[in-house]
C-alpha cells in the first residue's frame, strides 16, 4: 500500500495509527454497515475509546489496532488487560454522559494490517473483551 508521500514504512507510528482508524472507520460503515457515532474520546479523568459506533441496536467500543506486519503477533494482541480497563473507563464515562441509558454494549477490537504492496487487511472482533467486575456506571 502506497500514501500520497511515500510507502507505509516511510510513516511515523503516529501517522500508521491515524491512517489506521481512518481506514477501520470507513471499513466499519461500509462493510460492516455501523454508525460511527464519535472518534477518539477521551474521559476527563482517564479512559480512551477510538471508535464508538452504533451497530444496529448495540453500542460499540472499539479499539483499533494497527500493525504493518504480523510477524510478531496479530494487532489485538497488544489490547493488554490494562488497555482493556482504559477503554473500559472511556466507555463508562461516555455512558454516564448518555445518563445511564437502558442500551446494550460490548467492547470490540478492529485490526487493521498494512503492508507496503498489500491491500489494507481488516479484521472486527466483535466481544473482544468484557467489563471488568470492578467497572461499573
Amino acid at each position: 500500500m502506497r500514501t500520497p508521500d511515500g510507502e507505509i514504512r516511510d510513516l511515523e507510528p503516529r501517522e500508521i495509527g491515524v491512517l489506521g482508524e481512518n481506514l477501520a472507520a470507513l471499513h466499519l460503515e461500509r462493510e460492516e454497515r455501523m454508525k460511527v457515532l464519535h472518534r477518539n474520546f477521551r474521559a476527563p479523568h482517564g479512559g480512551e475509546v477510538d471508535l464508538i459506533c452504533r451497530d444496529r441496536d448495540v453500542l460499540a467500543f472499539i479499539e483499533v489496532k494497527t500493525r504493518t506486519t504480523e510477524k510478531y503477533g496479530r494487532p489485538s494482541d497488544a489490547v493488554n488487560k490494562d488497555k482493556q480497563a482504559l477503554i473500559a473507563r472511556g466507555a463508562m464515562h461516555w455512558l454516564r454522559l448518555l445518563d445511564h441509558p437502558d442500551i446494550h454494549f460490548r467492547f470490540d477490537i478492529a485490526e487493521v494490517v498494512l503492508e507496503d504492496g498489500e491491500l489494507p487487511r481488516f479484521n472486527l472482533i466483535r466481544e473482544a473483551f468484557q467489563l471488568p467486575d470492578w467497572c461499573r456506571y
